[in-house]
């Protein structure tokens, strides 16, 4: 049992203004039969970031449909939470159409940067564009959230049973090492409204480990599987089993995947996203740079291991 690494399937050409580089936090839809169209986060020359799409052929090999990403979501007007970029975080199936679930960026002064989380919709059922729902966060620092909250991942369990996986600080510090941040999860019935106790559902392992970013959960025989990007001396793929949702074991010496000396992914793997395919457990993760050597795939070997 474990990871087969597939290698790097795409990265941006630089010929794009929207997409000069990066192809980080790969996210997939299904199109049917072995074809999955693959959202990402770009970034543009002053490295503002857009959400992307290549298409992508998971049959016999990783196959790329064509080298040219598109544009599907671009950064808000200045002002809003999302001027400095759009950071995809999940798709959800929603009607006739799609959710998307995003990051918006704010530069910071005394801090780095903040984080709020926004919804855009498609009514396409093989989504191209994405429009914003609101002009405004869906989700924003509150009692619960003090700092910031980003990488929401999201799945509607049942018609009115939607969980939210997300990112938010405990503090700040005087550099980016001193974030501290974790997963914490938030319900709701409608996908929309949202609640939230502030409760840290995924923390630090080990004292290397200041933040845990980009959770991304499928459904694993009798309970959950979370996979997601530890950052400490280097990144780093953890995750953790849960049978609830909600109380989490962390699983980093089954389920997670190191960098493997060599190559795109030689000195990090990062930003995961967990998708089934044809009765198997796949893995679409970024390697070295935070995406700027591009997004490859791993596929579960044997069968996967029932939660207990």
């Amino acid at each position: 049992m474990g990871w087969d690494r597939l290698g790097v399937a795409f990265a941006p050409s630089g010929h794009q203004a929207f997409a000069i580089s990066h192809a980080a936090l790969p996210t997939p839809v299904s199109l049917g039969e072995d074809l999955f169209r693959i959202f990402f986060s770009s970034r543009a020359a002053d490295s503002r970031s857009s959400v992307a799409y290549v298409d992508v052929s998971l049959g016999g090999e990783v196959r790329l449909q064509s080298d040219v990403c598109r544009a599907a979501l671009a950064p808000g007007s200045d002002g809003s939470f999302d001027d400095n970029g759009v950071g995809i975080g999940s798709i959800v199936p929603f009607d006739d159409g799609h959710r998307l679930y995003y990051m918006g960026w704010n530069l910071g002064v005394r801090a780095p940067w903040r984080n709020s989380i926004g919804l855009a919709g498609s009514d396409e059922q093989a989504p191209t564009q994405f429009h914003r729902v609101f002009a405004g966060p869906l989700l924003d620092r509150s009692p619960e959230d003090p700092y910031t909250l980003s990488y929401p991942w999201v799945l509607r369990l049942a018609e009115d049973n939607w969980r939210l996986w997300y990112g938010s600080n405990l503090s700040w510090g005087a550099s980016s090492a001193d974030m501290s941040h974790v997963v914490k999860v938030a319900r709701s019935r409608d996908g929309v409204r949202w609640e939230r106790d502030g409760r840290t559902v995924i923390g630090f392992a080990d004292r290397d480990e200041y933040a845990i970013a980009r959770p991304t959960v499928v459904p694993i025989g009798g309970g959950f599987l979370m996979a997601f990007a530890c950052r400490g001396e280097r990144y780093r793929i953890g995750a953790a089993v849960s049978l609830d949702g909600e109380t989490w074991q962390r699983a980093d010496d089954v389920y997670g995947l190191l960098p493997d000396g060599a190559g795109w992914d030689g000195d990090a793997t990062c930003y995961p996203a967990l998708f089934w395919h044809h009765g198997r457990l796949w893995l679409a993760y970024n390697g070295n740079g935070y995406g700027a050597t591009g997004f490859g795939f791993a596929v579960w070997r044997g069968e996967v291991p029932r939660v207990s």
